[in-house]
């Protein structure tokens, strides 16, 4: 199995390593009444996810392949059929005495480097070359991924690949975090492309694959992309919510009217009810940020009242007779608060 196609079944639950076995239920039953088809229909996305989870769960579920998954890594398969992932004929089970984890091993180089170190052989102790400054390591032929077994070509240590990973700063207006966008981006003596996927947050830490700090053997870290987003003059995201603030004046908050609100799809029609408050939100449901599966939030409308600053002299009159002809008084209960 390739490293691109392993599966960190705890990230897909979104829970720890060391999460209990009641946790895993836990979180794996909310996750699939959300996902379920039946709750989903027609959603290809939701279904995939639904697979997904479930894969994940009848793996940690299982106390002896969550157990050989946390040695084995991506190779916990080869592990519990008891053969070599290089195909060698060598049962996984008798590394088992050696307390291997191979879940910390980026490539089979690193794991056989360990291997030889603890075994005496050629960059181990006591070996051949075993002093830091001509030590030697096996190197797979074709550089990274565990393969079959090759032969030794001297080649120097190599960093692991946390040490390879590096990171940038990306700066997106809001319209490029809402819709998702390409950005070239320029690292050094380096431009990659990027895409940047729909509806991705303030401080999202992205991963792309294999663009990070470079070996002369061929190896390659990650690049982390750390997602900052430009503030909208209209817009505000709250959760996977849009929060906008729309005024509205005196006669349409008593009255009620029917109001223009922008949203990400365009301008909608809004009625507003008659006795508002100022503060009172109204939703619309949908028009708010892009979840995964491809759902939305809701967009939130906050009315506030805004007075008119320069009156003609037929409203200032219209006005004046309102207040000559109240019947009621907003302030009537405050006449009641003491210490």
């Amino acid at each position: 199995m390739a490293a691109t196609d392993f599966k960190d079944y705890y990230a897909i639950l979104g829970v720890d390593k060391s999460a209990s076995a009641d946790e895993i239920k836990r979180v794996f039953r909310k996750l699939a009444r959300q996902y379920h088809p039946d709750m989903n229909p027609g959603d290809r996305a939701a279904e995939a996810r639904f697979k997904e989870i479930s894969e994940a769960y009848e793996v940690l579920s299982d106390t002896e392949k969550r157990q050989k998954y946390d040695q084995f890594g991506r190779y916990w398969k080869q592990a519990d059929q008891g053969g070599w992932p290089g195909g060698a004929g060598v049962n996984m089970g008798d590394f088992n005495n050696l307390d291997f984890d191979f879940s910390r091993y980026g490539s089979f180089d690193e794991f056989i480097n360990e291997l030889l170190g603890r075994m005496g052989g050629p960059g181990g102790p006591g070996g051949p070359g075993s002093a830091s400054s001509s030590r030697s390591y096996y190197r797979s032929p074709g550089g990274a991924g565990f393969g079959g077994f090759g032969g030794f070509d001297g080649a120097q240590s190599t960093s692991s690949s946390s040490a390879l990973d590096r990171e940038a700063n990306i700066t997106l207006t809001f319209g490029e975090a809402f819709s998702g966008v390409q950005k070239r981006l320029s690292l050094g003596s380096e431009t990659i492309d990027v895409r940047i996927p729909v509806g991705v947050k303030q401080g999202t830490r992205m991963r792309v694959r294999g663009k990070g700090q470079a070996t002369p053997y061929g190896q390659r870290g990650d690049l982390y992309l750390n997602i900052q987003i430009q503030p909208h003059g209209f817009f505000q995201l709250e959760g996977d919510n849009l929060v906008c603030e729309v005024p509205i004046l005196p006669d349409e908050a008593v009255l009620g009217a029917q109001i223009e609100v922008p949203t990400p799809d365009g301008s909608v029609t809004v009625n507003v009810p008659a006795g508002v408050r100022s503060g009172q939100s109204l939703r619309l449901r949908g028009k708010g940020w892009p979840k995964p599966g491809g759902q939305r939030g809701d967009q939130l409308v906050r009315v506030a009242i805004a007075p008119p600053k320069d009156l003609s002299a037929t409203e200032r009159e219209l006005y004046e007779k309102i207040r000559a002809s109240r019947t009621s008084d907003p302030r009537a209960h405050l006449k009641q608060i003491h210490l």
